[in-house]
């Protein structure tokens, strides 16, 4: 079988290229026919020189005029091919005593590469090349599409295409298994695992091309289905095993709750009241819940999240909050604890940044279980933290976080053979389909509906050089008694450079407003410095908060009615949507202003388009998805579980219905296939099953 052969099993394959291989993650026979091209290249017609253009990726063949080195910035190896028709020079930086030898004048080459405008005309920079005879068939440029395959260094494209040659020549009856059941190809219309890798890495010259850039040919769809049944089953494991799991069962035990609601000063919505009735079902169950409950931004997920905390603190066990980020796990502290503290329950903070004898201290009340609501970040499942009963993990911006910090969190939970229960949340809207696909291990529930009160936020998209206009409507909103947010830039991945951004921005616009009361908030300020700078915004003693994107989730300040958000066009979509709703929390007219650095490219014009018609989280995720592919999405590059080789979600959502009701087959019947096909697709697949 080709997945027990390693790669070294291929002639010309030794230690140095297996090692460079291995960087690609192939290991085996298998692995190099799952390599699959990135593109096409169509080399079966070699073209005339003298028809070349600047921007051509062109075959063409010549008889070489003049070969010669000469010395300029860097020694270079030039070489004239001509045809009858024009010539083109070859250029190479990068060669050796023997191969300008083999460049001999009056030797006839066929050549590939792009044809780019030089010093002295058209040339190609190191072009593909071999040796051809004079008077050999000019069509004969290969009988098939050339492909392009992902590559790293040491491994150059015509090696791989040489070992892709190699492995389909072991690609015989049976050799690779095909784990999809026959009677499911039969059904979905799907062609044979072996006759799909043949055609995709071997395509015909009479191949659609355009079909196959856009991965919609049926052996490209084939194994994309394969690999999207991969994933479906994966998740559809896990969520089973849980389902085999014992958890807490948390039944109504005293009118904990009751007591909560009634000290609120607000009733819940019917959606709230919907959702919370489908985790009190969940929490009542011997079996862990598993639950997403999706909602837009300012819907009210987290008083629904403070319940079933309550449920767990009503059965003297414990629950823990996690959040991406120490500004909301701050947040969330604070108003878990002005909810529940008054009830008798202790809500503690834990973060990676509290000192060493207090961070102690709470490790120790967590263990006994002094604290019953513990809310931190990732610290909460670091090595040395310990509970005494954890009932409960509540996730929220799920996105945020890998499926392994998930299922770490659940691990650390696990005593007395129970598991607690998870109840994740996101104000990152999904689109059905697609959540039904990255989250098929977790039920959903959507909070669909806002707290009333609350009026439609007006979107505007401005040129930065209406700047002063915009600094001028500030000043009529902080004159009105109303409060403001300016966002600054997120130029990189950098605290530093957003702070010098922000304390930039802050001092301009204290210059220009002398009368406003202006803070500032980034991400290098101390957690307690940070605190007070937002406490004293939302007490109104500060009129405009000047800030990083560190604002873009769990602030709540009512009487804020502005945002402007600098460099709009850098930004996401869920990201703009989440700072958007940053306003818009009382009863007066909200605006948020969107300002941009012209000239826009088309899908930053797009982009900013969509906040401006909508104000729906949920049409706002299903254009991001449109524009952008699930991978921001979702956060795929930490899940894990969505890193997806061939599939492509956006392009490929037509297939999730059926993949589905494949998947449902395969579960239903003889299930020796499935853990083939989930270990050929998801490297960590195994480990996901046990996790």
């Amino acid at each position: 079988m080709l997945a027990d052969r390693p790669v070294t099993a291929l002639r010309g394959v030794g230690p140095a290229l297996a090692e460079a291989l291995a960087r690609l993650g192939l290991q085996t026979v298998q692995d190099v026919l799952f390599h699959l091209p990135l593109r096409y290249e169509d080399r079966t017609r070699v073209v005339p020189i003298g028809g070349l253009r600047h921007g051509d990726r062109a075959v063409i063949e010549g008889e070489i005029q003049l070969a010669e080195v000469v010395f300029r910035r860097r020694r270079t190896l030039l070489v004239r091919l001509a045809d009858g028709t024009g010539f083109v020079t070859l250029r190479f930086f990068h060669f050796s005593a023997a191969q300008q030898a083999q460049l001999a004048r009056g030797l006839r080459l066929r050549c590939f590469g792009e044809v780019r405008m030089g010093p002295g005309g058209l040339e190609i920079v190191h072009p593909e090349y071999r040796r051809v005879t004079p008077g050999a068939d000019a069509e004969a440029g290969g009988d098939t599409l050339t492909p392009i395959y992902p590559t790293t260094e040491g491994v150059q494209q015509g090696r791989l295409r040489a070992l892709t040659d190699l492995a389909l020549g072991l690609l015989s009856q049976g050799a690779i298994v095909d784990y999809v059941p026959g009677g499911i190809l039969d059904t979905f219309e799907l062609p044979t695992l072996e006759a799909a890798v043949r055609y995709v890495h071997r395509p015909p010259p009479d191949a659609n091309v355009a079909q196959l850039a856009e991965g919609r040919h049926p052996a490209q769809r084939r194994l994309a289905f394969e690999e999207l049944l991969a994933h479906q089953l994966s998740l559809r494991l896990l969520r089973e095993a849980a389902d085999h799991d014992r958890a807490w069962d948390l039944p109504r035990r005293t009118d904990l709750i009751e007591r909560c609601l009634a000290r609120l000063s607000f009733d819940l919505t019917a959606a709230q009241l919907r959702v919370w009735n489908e985790i009190e079902r969940d929490l009542a169950r011997p079996h862990p819940m598993m639950r997403l409950v999706q909602g837009d931004v300012g819907s009210g997920k987290t008083v629904v999240a403070a319940l079933a905390a309550l449920r767990a603190v009503d059965h003297g066990a414990q629950a823990a909050v996690m959040a991406p980020t120490e500004l909301l796990a701050e947040q969330h502290a604070r108003v878990f604890s002005s909810w529940l503290d008054p009830l008798g329950v202790r809500v503690a903070l834990l973060t990676g940044r509290q000192p060493g004898k207090a961070r102690a201290v709470l490790e120790g009340d967590l263990a006994t279980g002094a604290i019953q609501v513990a809310v931190g970040t990732h610290a909460l499942f670091q090595e040395g933290v310990a509970f005494d009963r954890l009932a409960l993990v509540i996730v929220d911006e799920q996105h945020r976080f890998g499926v392994h910090q998930r299922l770490q969190l659940r691990e650390k939970g696990m005593a007395e053979g129970r598991y607690p229960h998870q109840l994740v949340m996101t104000a990152t809207p999904i689109p059905r389909t697609l959540a039904m696909t990255a989250y098929a291990d977790l039920d959903v529930s959507i909070i669909d509906e806002l707290p009333p009160g609350r009026t439609p936020i007006k979107t505007v998209v401005l040129p930065d050089a209406r700047r002063s206009e915009i600094v001028e409507r500030i000043d009529s909103a902080c004159r009105a008694g109303r409060q403001a947010y300016w966002v600054c830039p997120l130029i990189e991945e950098s605290d530093l450079v957003q702070y010098e951004a922000a304390e930039k921005t802050a001092a301009q616009l204290a210059e220009a407003l002398p009368h406003v009361r202006i803070g500032l908030v980034h991400g290098r300020m101390p957690g307690r410095q940070k605190d007070a700078m937002m406490t004293a915004f939302k007490q109104g003693k500060l009129d405009l908060l000047v800030a990083t994107t560190v604002i873009e989730v769990g602030v709540d300040v009512p009487n804020a009615s502005l945002m402007v958000i600098e460099n709009s066009e850098r930004m996401g979509l869920a990201q703009l949507h989440q700072l958007r709703g940053r306003v818009g929390r009382g009863s007066v007219e909200s605006t948020c202003v969107l300002l941009y650095q012209a000239p826009l490219t088309p899908i930053a014009r797009e982009r900013l388009a969509v906040l401006r018609e909508t104000g729906d989280g949920f049409e706002v995720a299903r254009r991001d998805l449109e524009l952008r592919g699930p991978g921001e999405l979702l956060g795929t590059r930490q899940t894990g579980l969505m890193q997806l080789r061939v599939a492509d979600l956006t392009r490929d959502a037509d297939l999730l219905p059926d993949v589905q009701r494949a998947a449902a087959l395969m579960l239903d019947g003889p299930r020796s296939n499935i853990a083939g096909l989930v270990g050929r697709w998801l490297a960590a697949g195994e480990r996901f099953r046990n996790a």
